[in-house]
Formats: structure tokens, sequence, C-alpha cells
């Protein structure tokens, strides 16, 4: 039985982790974020009791498997989304963003940053973001790639708008360079997962209402 401390266990771990993050930070960056969408994915699903698609009876049992914990293709996809797209362009932007205000600790500095993270940055990530989510969600042409991005981007980036400038003043403050990384992950994890819940218990009230709608007339179509 290990005699060592929990606080010191985790300790290690993220100088590890932190040590690889130097040496290797776009693979590290990519595996993090990857594990990330795909958590956000399953607990999304699991917390609003948004039913998973279960395989055929003679599938593989390994299917059936990841089906009983709420793990789908959707999630493989938003992981794949995690490891491609979000990572390498959030280390790219937010490396860009640093190297650009490296050394200057001025309030006016700290201000141009939150502002070309907001004015430059986000409206990016926002982009890619509902770009990919709507290819995931069965998207197949460009119209409809435009269609969803042109519908979410501003109600996203609103949100964006008040989370990052928040974020990023807490970070200017209180955390080292260092810990920016796992800090800025552990807010996007928080509320990227926040955000799966809702849309799923949207989808599954509007299910609901539509199956509702459905039985009513179904009602009305019989006593006529």
């Amino acid at each position: 039985m290990s005699t060592v401390p929990a606080t010191k266990k985790t300790n290690a771990l993220l100088l590890r982790y932190l040590a690889e993050l130097s040496s290797h930070p776009l693979r590290t960056k990519a595996i993090t974020t990857a594990t990330l969408c795909f958590l956000q994915e399953v607990l999304g699903s699991t917390i609003a009791g948004f039913p998973v698609q279960r395989p055929p009876k003679d599938a593989p049992s390994i299917l059936h498997i990841l089906a009983a914990l709420n793990v789908d293709l959707k999630a493989l996809k938003m992981a794949l989304y995690g490891f491609l797209v979000s990572a390498p362009l959030g280390h790219f932007l937010t490396g860009a963003l640093q190297k650009a205000f490296a050394g200057k600790t001025g309030t006016g500095a700290k201000i141009g940053q939150i502002l070309a993270n907001s004015l430059l940055v986000s409206p990016i990530t926002t982009t890619s973001f509902l770009a990919s989510m709507a290819v995931i969600n069965g998207a197949k042409t460009l119209d409809e790639v435009i269609k969803t991005v042109k519908a979410g981007f501003w109600s996203v980036l609103r949100i964006s708008w008040v989370v990052s400038p928040v974020s990023l003043v807490i970070a200017q403050k209180f955390i080292p360079l260092d810990l920016w990384v796992p800090f800025f992950s552990s807010v996007q994890f928080v509320l990227g997962t926040f955000f799966n819940i809702r849309v799923k218990q949207m989808r599954i009230a509007a299910a609901k209402k539509a199956e509702h709608e459905r039985r009513e007339k179904e009602k009305d179509t019989n006593k006529a």
C-alpha cells in the first residue's frame, strides 16, 4: 500500500504533465484536448439522460459495452475534432498572442491582450468550432456548414466575450504562465460540458414536445 500523500502524487503528475507540455507542446495539447472533448460528449449524454443509439444484438460485445457507457460515434468524432482541429488551432493562436505580448506586463499590455483575444482569436475559434460541429452532426454540404456558422456565431461569440476576458484576467493575476494551458483547458472543459448538457436537454425537450403534439394530432384525427 502506498504511503505517498495524495497531494504529492498530484504534484508529481502535474510536474510530469508540464514537462511533457514543455518538450512536446502540440502533441500534449492535442492529446489533452481530444480526451476532454471525448469526456464532454460522454458526460453530456450521461448527465442529460440523452439516449445513445444502441448497436444491433449481433454486434461485437465491445460496442455494447461502449453504448452502456454512453460512448457513441459522436464521442469519437469529438475526440478527433479536439486532436486535429481545436488543439492545433488553439496552440498556434495562443502562441502568437503570447509572443506578441511577451515581456509586457503593464496595464495597457494586459488590456491589449484581452482585446486581441476577444476580437481576433475568439471569432476564429468560434467559426472553427461551429463548422466542425456542423460536420460532426451530419452536415454534408458547404452551404449547410455556412448556415450553421451563421446561425450560432453571435450567440457563441457573446458567451466567449464574457468567459474569455474573465478567465484571461484571472490567469494574468493569479496563474503562473507555465500553468496557463491546464487552466484554460479546465475552463473550456467545464464550459463545453455545460453547453453539451444544455443542448442535449433542449433536444430531449423538443423531441418530447414533438411526440406530444403527434399524439394529440392522432387523437383529434381519431375523434373526427
